[in-house]
């Protein structure tokens, strides 16, 4: 998975790859998002809310005990859908063939979705980045880089800009159980604003296993999430 940059120009989109949004949705925990392959190419980072989360992000502890039971479940979940993504098609899974590298594999979105347009996916493994993850093992963390980039990128049709990690965390969300989906807006939605709007995309922030505020985890409550972000209501666990 890119690191997004601040981008001046559009947010790109492309056709979502069929296998991955069809077995997404197949597999999906509830009803949280849409179904439309569309729906997420108009996606949009709320700059006051980005900023909020930085904030969050980067006042939150590398490791909070509070945490547990959801990155618990996270990791759990994401083993879940490791297994699915690289399960045989004969037996329901989608068939993708995952190799784990040692340097970035992709220059762009678009060459990491013609591989997987033909089921097959290059994870740059966590071990080559030097920045640990205090909970997740190695593999677990490229376990997750894996589903992800499928069922963030692939399946929602979109990029790693700030904009298209924001969809892929709206996507790939609908996939996780809503206390799973604490660690996952973490991993993703904390760690990009983080990047964007506290490092302006110079540097990748440390990996964190904490909770950013609640409102911050539920894509059904984007006024929330606004207003506690004009009132700097985003540096307690909620």
């Amino acid at each position: 998975m890119l690191a997004p940059t601040l981008l001046a120009t559009p947010s790109p989109t492309f056709t979502p790859v069929t296998y991955v949004h069809e077995g997404a949705r197949r597999y999906r925990w509830g009803s949280v998002g849409t179904a439309l392959p569309n729906a997420y190419a108009k996606v949009r980072l709320d700059p006051v809310v980005g900023m909020a989360i930085a904030d969050a992000y980067m006042a939150a502890p590398v490791r909070d005990d509070r945490a547990r039971t959801a990155y618990a479940a996270f990791c759990r979940e994401t083993v879940q859908q490791y297994q699915f993504l690289v399960g045989r098609v004969e037996f329901g899974g989608l068939g993708l063939s995952v190799r784990i590298v040692d340097e970035d594999p992709y220059a762009d979105v678009g060459t990491m979705v013609e591989d997987v347009r033909r089921r097959r996916l290059n994870v740059w493994a966590s071990a080559a980045t030097s920045n640990p993850h205090p909970y997740l093992t190695d593999d677990e963390n490229d376990m997750f880089r894996a589903v992800h980039d499928v069922f963030g990128h692939a399946a929602s049709g979109r990029g790693f800009d700030r904009h298209g990690e924001e969809a892929a965390w709206l996507k790939h969300g609908s996939m996780y159980s809503s206390l799973a989906r604490r660690a996952l807006t973490t991993e993703t939605r904390g760690q990009n604003c983080a990047l964007n709007f506290h490092y302006r995309g110079a540097r990748f922030p440390e990996q964190k296993a904490a909770l950013l505020p609640r409102w911050f985890s539920d894509p059904t409550l984007p006024r929330v999430a606004r207003t506690a972000a004009e009132r700097g209501v985003v540096c307690r666990v909620a």
